[in-house]
């Protein structure tokens, strides 16, 4: 196994207007991954405009300058390609793959859609888009049993006023009281080339990407006034715990326990990585072996533990379990807070530090293993630590992680007294 997260080749540039395009050659199949970061996130809404950044994932797709409304994915799939878009609190990115000889359309339609939507945006679009995501968040969220979960658990983690307090998502009131003016000026504010980071990965050389480049992005003027994201990176401890109890129409009570942990791409945060994967990854984490395997208290498939890779703030851990038939919220929750309190007190033990590391380790290659899943690792190190080629640096980082170092982290960020506990209660049926 190379020692290197990132043994391919990589190749970076900066366009006159701040476009950063990054490039990694690989020759093994005549394809390409063409993904562009926006540093531009539900973090980055001021107050009274959340949902802004996810809505823009939308209106990205419905027609631009020289591009009309749906074509866009109509070409790339007519090319024989696929594409879509995702929105975070720290970004929002778009990408596609194409058969190699159609990655200057890929190139065109991007450019296209970053220097000449708002000309194409209007009132009818606005609205309709808007309709999607109102539904988006009805079948995401609302109508589906424990859907809400983070919606809730963000503003117990993050306080009024914070940069993560709310989802991306947004709220359907920011939505419909702002008017077509206000988007035309979000997508001004954000969508611009010293705003972004491009990725090209496959079968292509950095010399023609950088030509095509040029050709396509460099004549996009920059923003010279894009704002500063607030800074998220400190939150106050309280010195109690958050908790929040929902009775509602789900099938069995769940359990959500989140703790503030550290940033994506510190240190701490992997630590943090490995030991979530030791807390609830699979049947040998202690969440299962305790809970589903031991007590018995929790359904095996619905038991787990993860982070969340926030880039700048305290980025947290969930455990999460549900119960199995007969079992109740409150006993449910005393067993996954028994768990991950004896991560401060119980040894990682050496098998499961290396069954974690295995984990993580085939979960890296198998991200590694396509181009689009490169470009999308490169153009997030690029945007969110300033260097693609600190990408290589996350497996064997998950690699050195120490039975003492987690411990440490543990007894650090899982203190009970600043935890966070969110509770689903089945309701009462008749």
């Amino acid at each position: 196994m190379p020692e290197s997260g990132y043994p391919w080749p990589t190749e970076t540039t900066r366009l006159d207007n701040g476009l950063r395009v990054v490039v990694s050659e690989d020759r093994t199949a005549p394809a390409v991954a063409v993904n562009l970061w926006y540093d531009v996130g539900s973090r980055h809404e001021p107050q009274g405009q959340t949902g802004f950044a996810h809505l823009f994932e939308h209106l990205m797709f419905e027609g631009s300058l020289n591009v009309a409304k749906t074509e866009h994915m109509k070409l790339i799939q007519g090319s024989g390609g696929s594409l879509n878009a995702t929105t975070n609190p720290d970004r929002t990115n778009y990408f596609e793959t194409v058969p190699a000889e159609h990655l200057e359309l890929a190139l065109w339609l991007e450019a296209d859609r970053m220097g000449g939507l708002v000309p194409a945006l209007t009132q009818e679009t606005l609205d309709n888009q808007r309709e999607v995501v109102k539904n988006e968040r009805r079948q995401r969220y609302e109508n589906v049993p424990y859907g809400d979960a983070w919606l809730r658990l963000l503003p117990l983690l993050y306080p009024p006023g914070h940069p993560y307090h709310h989802a991306t998502i947004g709220s359907m009131a920011d939505l419909n009281a702002a008017d077509l003016a206000t988007f035309q000026e979000f997508h001004r504010t954000y969508y611009a080339p010293n705003n972004a980071v491009l990725t090209v990965v496959g079968d292509a050389t950095a010399a023609e990407v950088f030509k095509l480049a040029e050709k396509y992005f460099g004549v996009i003027p920059p923003r010279a006034d894009i704002p500063a994201a607030p800074d998220g990176r400190t939150v106050p401890a309280t010195g109690r715990p958050a908790s929040e109890t929902v009775t509602t129409n789900v099938p069995a009570p769940r359990v959500y326990v989140a703790h503030r942990t550290h940033a994506f791409g510190s240190t701490g945060y992997d630590v943090l990585t490995v030991l979530a994967t030791v807390l609830g990854s699979g049947r040998g984490s202690r969440l299962y072996q305790r809970l589903a395997d031991g007590e018995r208290i929790a359904q095996p498939d619905l038991v787990g533990a993860y982070g969340v890779d926030l880039a700048h703030a305290p980025a947290p851990l969930i455990a999460t379990a549900t119960a199995r038939p007969g079992v109740d919220g409150e006993r449910l929750a005393a067993g996954l807070h028994a768990v991950v309190d004896e991560l401060t007190t119980v040894p990682v033990t050496a098998t499961e530090l290396d069954r974690a590391k295995a984990l993580l380790s085939t979960a890296w290659w198998r991200q590694m293993s396509t181009v689009d899943g490169r470009a999308d690792t490169l153009g997030r190190y690029a945007t969110q630590l300033g260097d693609p080629a600190k990408a290589g640096d996350r497996l064997p980082g998950w690699l050195a992680v120490t039975a003492e170092q987690i411990a440490e982290t543990a007894a650090e960020v899982l203190a009970a007294d600043d935890r966070v506990t969110l509770t689903y209660l089945a309701e009462e049926k008749p």
